[in-house]
């Protein structure tokens, strides 16, 4: 016995409505904007290969909410472990080339540049980041990497000043490039 939208053998049949069991076709998706998901629900790769090479640019922005000692220790460089904001910046250098190792679904893709930035505030320490590639897909997910290592590796170089350091408010502040046009907070 088949279900609705497939033949006898189990195939797609398109002259069938498809039901939730159906089969279906890789490609195909319930809700064209959800493009990570196939019909049947399950998650894939979207294949980018047609798309065009464009230049794209995505920023994203974080908080690491900090003691006053902590803030302290950071403005006049006695952190017990080293330079933190140093050690931050390059923990986000790095995070963003292995984001296609930590994101299941993100396409590896060329980074031709990276800026992260640590600025202690009163309460902590801001976070950003900029990435740059001429590539097929976005790199708002590598933007958003960078960032979130950098906060740890923050809270990684302080937690013997401040137990509680908390990060916060991560989030993609920019992006420009590619189909879906530029974007700013």
């Amino acid at each position: 016995m088949s279900t609705p939208g497939t033949s006898p053998s189990g195939l797609s049949d398109p002259n069938e409505p498809a039901g939730p069991t159906a089969a279906a076709h890789p490609t195909d998706v319930t809700d064209p904007s959800l493009t990570h998901v196939r019909a049947d629900g399950t998650a894939h790769m979207v294949d980018v290969s047609a798309k065009a090479v464009t230049a794209r640019e995505a920023s994203a922005a974080g908080r690491v909410l900090l003691s006053a000692d902590a803030v302290a220790a950071l403005r006049s460089g006695t952190v017990p472990k080293g330079d933190a904001l140093a050690v931050a910046r390059i923990a986000g250098i790095q995070a963003v080339k292995r984001t296609p190792e930590l994101i299941p679904l993100a396409h590896p893709i060329a980074v031709h540049g990276v800026e992260v930035d640590v600025t202690v505030a009163d309460d902590g320490a801001d976070i950003s980041a900029t990435v740059r590639t001429a590539d097929r897909t976005g790199i708002e997910m590598e933007a958003l990497t960078a960032v979130s290592v950098a906060a740890l590796a923050l809270i990684d170089m302080v937690k013997a000043v401040d137990k509680h350091a908390r990060i916060t408010d991560v989030r993609v502040t920019a992006k420009s490039g590619g189909r879906s046009g530029d974007w700013r907070e």
